[in-house]
């Protein structure tokens, strides 16, 4: 991706991001409806493992996640794409204590953004973030994290997973099977037309009206108008340990019970059951939870 095709993208998530800093958090972490922000818990177990004192949000949005871990007795920082994200994350943090000057706006994909501390922050992390952020790019974002860190720092990264289009029965699975398992993008001319009767079938297979795309609020792109990527769990794992972290790790979160088109059939049900299932380390959560964390420790100087 070229420099030019970087600023658009990013320009589009920001436009998307803009009009959401004032309700994000609600919506996401404390409504009524919202799903129980069970990954807090996984990054306060993490952050715990790894006895850190100063955290680096990279993506911090309105500090949704930072205002969570505030009793961990932690140097908190944090910087974010969206300029309207960044001015909420200082409001909200200022009644924390935590000086206004600690966070900053900045892309994942410019190393400088990252402010790198003398000795390097003792644990990052990155939420909501990499969905937006170009395949091509995945690598330098993944890279910058860890030249961020001090040796021996702890990361964790979230990344809506891919695998759990296996599950849901819609137009992700239809994409799924088409882009990645059929790879029909390099089927011959003549390939696709002896094929096509066998591809209509199979979109027969989905319910391809569902989800319905997410839009924007007031003439800004909504989540589905700008780009919001899913991410195949075991190649990031991969992607982390090619960057030079060991003990990489997944942890899934936000699990399903059933299809999501199913429930209405059952919701009380459906949200309990859904509940009882979290569980970082279960196998289910490979296709079942529609999140995952991936962590990771850099090396300690020498080792």
């Amino acid at each position: 991706m070229n420099e030019e095709d970087r600023v658009r993208v990013e320009a589009q998530v920001r436009a998307c991001y803009s009009g959401w800093a004032k309700t994000y958090f609600d919506e996401y972490y404390a409504g009524a409806v919202a799903y129980p922000p069970v990954h807090v818990d996984i990054v306060r177990d993490l952050l715990r493992r790894s006895g850190a004192k100063t955290l680096l949000d990279a993506g911090c949005g309105p500090a949704s996640m930072l205002r969570r871990l505030t009793d961990l007795g932690l140097e908190i920082y944090g910087f974010d794409l969206t300029a309207e994200m960044v001015d909420e994350a200082r409001r909200t943090m200022s009644a924390f204590k935590v000086p206004s000057e600690r966070f900053w706006q900045g892309s994942v994909a410019e190393r400088a953004d990252y402010r790198r501390l003398p000795a390097g922050y003792d644990a990052a992390i990155c939420f909501g973030v990499f969905p937006h952020v170009p395949a091509s790019l995945d690598g330098m974002a993944i890279g910058n994290l860890h030249a961020a860190l001090a040796p021996g720092g702890m990361v964790a990264i979230e990344a809506r997973n891919q695998l759990f289009a296996l599950f849901t029965l819609n137009r992700y699975t239809r994409d799924f099977f088409l882009k990645d398992l059929i790879d029909a993008g390099s089927l011959s001319a003549a390939e696709r037309e002896a094929l096509a009767p066998a591809l209509a079938a199979l979109d027969e297979r989905f319910r391809l009206d569902l989800p319905p795309l997410r839009q924007g609020k007031a003439g800004e792109p909504g989540y589905d108008e700008v780009l919001s990527r899913t991410h195949n769990p075991m190649l990031v794992r991969a992607q982390l340990e090619a960057a030079g972290f060991r003990d990489v790790r997944l942890h899934f979160y936000h699990y399903h019970a059933l299809p999501p088109m199913l429930e209405a059939h059952a919701p009380d049900w459906f949200r309990r059951r859904s509940l009882a299932l979290e569980d970082p380390a279960d196998w289910r959560g490979h296709f079942m939870a529609s999140a995952f964390v991936v962590s990771g420790m850099k090396a300690q100087a020498g080792a």
